[in-house]
């Protein structure tokens, strides 16, 4: 039934444009045909009876939602039509709460009013009247209600010929089901824009080449003291900000700070208080386009709740951007108020829950294109914004050899953003625009994936989203890297090479540099940059000493702000000493080893087993040791030390005939982890490591204690 309802909806417009055509041809007729003006416009009312009844469910379009008023005279139900309009017809469709006696009433400004029909004999049911005036809101003003319940109307549709708003009116969402618009001052906004990431106090350092590029819009995520200087930039350089409140479980389903929607009012009371304060502070500031309340947090809760459970949280969260919602339109009637989640299926609570709400907005990115889809599929009756999307994310690309995301080469990223925006912009009449993420100049392994400038230089993505805002055309593009090999894996420490393929579309001279992360071992986000020798088409550069998987960047810049990026994955493993380990397999002891928590026990013995993926785990103290028995009087050449991150950073490698007295035939104060590489000639039955200066907060952690005799 939705879809089919959709699909009548949609091409509503399409016949009532056929009907103007067919006017307009006829001689001497000069008159429109009256089109819908109410549809998808805000509503307000006297009161309503429940929050499933808003004054915005009698003129969504939807013959099953209805408005309803408390049970009392009088009560009235007023659309703005966003400029003041000539009318020709109202119809209203009563539910059994009618009204016998009612005024259809027209203002200019809301306060003001003159009645177009009265009548003291309603039936209730489906009524339409032939009406003569114009205004820019009409209202039905009950004053007897036929039962004991209050008013009560499935639909209420005016319908006429649009005015166009006046200069300085504000930001609107105007026409009609699947025929919708943005204005700003009267004007088409279609939005093109960026998520914004520069601190808000440069923002008119940035903002020339945003305009450069024909960005209108930047979209944040919070709003408070600090943003009033981007608000300020923007507007002096004719752009709009998407103002942003930030709600948890914000970010999606890998965030945190887990919020009870169903209980925990104190929460909800003073974001509320926050979302007003702010709202009240920049409502009148030329740089505000709208209000979007929350980030991906109904596709969040997920990582809070399960079950029932979260579908009680996911609609407590839902009437509560509602509330936030109605809190906004009771300040502020000049902008439109959204709600961004990084789900299409959040969409359906809002439409249950927050028909406050004047338009929707989702986070999509290597799914952008099935949007357009899945509004329909959802028989949705509210425009959208894509407030985030550009090439496909970390979560949802294929793993590569290594097992790590593999990430899109800068050609991918560059055809991803053209895709993304061709798609939004393809479902015309519902889809205002988006703002494509991400402007920011964090040069880190997120920074490397998305920004356009990483550290400011301008990279081919940047050129893709100019061309398809219709911004200036750029005098010189970035390298293009078309090809970029290495191997698989690499020992700890060697030198890795890797062959690249570049050129410049300017005939600019290309230097490289290159730089390691180790996301994929421990978190971290940083990039460390490597020296790099260049011959030719191939470069090398040293391997980290620590094993793991770690993402390889190379970087192509032109020396005129521009800059091509590549990476791909390497797997750092233990290097192969020479000889034989003749610890492997002996007994092993320790001072301590982790016997509870994630993946223990870590046993000593897991030193010498061979196995490059087990490890020992000591206490969280100093010192600590761990020994191998060789069984006999053995001579060695080399000792190898695998760290895991907790590493040494002083210790000493000792050896004993009796287990009892040791003596030290290495030491180091300066110990890095990574791979430990120690030639030292001794003969003894006992050997250990003696470590007395931990390198992190953690114990010691190896994963190989080896042993070798040439």
């Amino acid at each position: 039934m939705h879809r089919l309802r959709t699909a009548r909806s949609v091409f509503a417009p399409l016949l009532g444009f056929a009907l103007v055509i067919g006017l307009a041809v006829v001689p001497g007729t000069a008159t429109a045909a009256p089109e819908l003006l109410s549809q998808g416009k805000p509503a307000t009312a006297s009161s309503i009876e429940g929050a499933g009844t808003p004054a915005s469910a009698a003129v969504d379009g939807n013959g099953g939602t209805r408005w309803a008023s408390a049970w009392s005279d009088p009560q009235w139900l007023r659309v703005d039509l966003g400029a003041t309009s000539t009318l020709s017809r109202v119809e209203l469709d009563w539910e059994a709460a009618y009204g016998t006696s009612f005024q259809i009433q027209v203002s200019a400004d809301g306060t003001t009013w003159t009645p177009v029909h009265s009548t003291t004999s309603g039936t209730g049911g489906r009524q339409g009247f032939d009406v003569t005036g114009s205004g820019r809101y009409v209202r039905m003003y009950g004053t007897q209600r036929a039962n004991g319940y209050g008013y009560s109307l499935w639909e209420f549709r005016v319908y006429g010929t649009q005015g166009n708003p006046p200069p300085g009116d504000g930001v609107r969402v105007t026409g009609s089901h699947g025929n919708w618009q943005l204005t700003v001052d009267g004007k088409p906004w279609t939005v093109k824009g960026l998520t914004w990431g520069p601190p808000a106090a440069d923002a008119a350092r940035y903002m020339p080449e945003l305009k450069s590029m024909g960005v209108n819009t930047l979209r944040t995520w919070g709003t408070d003291g600090s943003t009033k200087p981007l608000l300020d930039a923007a507007a002096a350089n004719g752009l709009r900000v998407m103002n942003g409140f930030w709600l948890q479980p914000g970010g999606g389903p890998g965030s945190g700070g887990c919020v009870n929607y169903v209980t925990d009012a104190t929460y909800k009371t003073d974001m509320l208080n926050t979302i007003r304060q702010w709202v009240t502070t920049y409502k009148d500031h030329p740089g505000v386009l709208m209000w979007n309340v929350g980030n991906e947090s109904i596709l969040g809760l997920q990582n809070c709740y399960s079950g029932t459970e979260l579908e009680n949280q996911r609609v407590a969260y839902a009437k509560y951007v509602n509330e936030a919602a109605r809190a906004i339109h009771a300040i502020d009637t000049n902008h439109p108020v959204t709600n961004t989640d990084a789900w299409t299926g959040a969409w359906t609570y809002l439409k249950a829950h927050a028909p406050d709400l004047d338009l929707y907005s989702v986070n999509s990115y290597g799914n952008v294109c099935k949007v357009r889809q899945d509004w329909i599929d959802g028989g949705h009756t509210k425009p959208y914004i894509l407030t985030e999307a550009g090439p496909a994310g970390e979560w949802e690309v294929p793993n590569d050899v290594n097992g790590v995301p593999s990430e899109p080469t800068d050609v991918q990223k560059r055809d991803g953003y053209t895709q993304a925006w061709n798609c939004i912009t393809g479902h015309t009449g519902v889809s205002f625009g988006g703002t494509l993420f991400h402007y920011g100049t964090e040069y880190d392994f997120g920074a490397v994936w998305f920004n356009l400038t990483p550290a400011g230089k301008k990279r081919l993505s940047f050129y893709a989203v100019q061309r398809a805002f219709g911004g200036a055309t750029p005098a010189n593009t970035p390298p293009v890297i078309t090809g970029m090999n290495l191997p698989t894996s690499i020992p700890a420490g060697a030198q890795l090479n890797i062959d690249v393929a570049a050129s410049d579309p300017n005939g600019d001279a290309i230097t490289w540099s290159a730089a390691f992360n180790s996301k994929y071992i421990d978190e971290s986000g940083g990039l460390g940059f490597t020296p790099v020798q260049v011959n030719g088409n191939r470069l090398t550069v040293t391997a980290p000493d620590r094993l793991g998987v770690w993402k390889v960047y190379v970087m192509a810049e032109d020396g005129r702000g521009n800059i091509g990026i590549e990476t791909k994955s390497v797997r750092v493993v233990a290097p192969q000493p020479a000889g034989v380990n003749v610890a492997q397999g002996k007994a092993t002891t320790a001072s301590s080893y982790q016997q509870v928590g994630d993946g223990a026990p870590f046993p000593p013995g897991n030193t010498t087993d061979g196995n490059a993926a087990t490890r020992w785990a000591s206490d969280w103290a100093d010192p600590q040791w761990v020994r191998v028995d060789l069984g006999a009087p053995t001579t060695f050449h080399h000792v190898q030390l695998v760290w895991e991150g907790a590493y040494g950073r002083a210790y000493e490698i000792q050896v004993s005939d009796d287990g009892t007295t040791w003596r030290s035939v290495y030491g180091t104060a300066a110990g890095n982890g990574g791979v430990d590489s120690i030639d030292v000639t001794a003969t003894a039955r006992y050997v250990r490591l003696h470590a007395t200066q931990r390198g992190t907060g953690w114990g010691y952690s190896l994963y190989e204690f080896g042993v070798y005799r040439r």
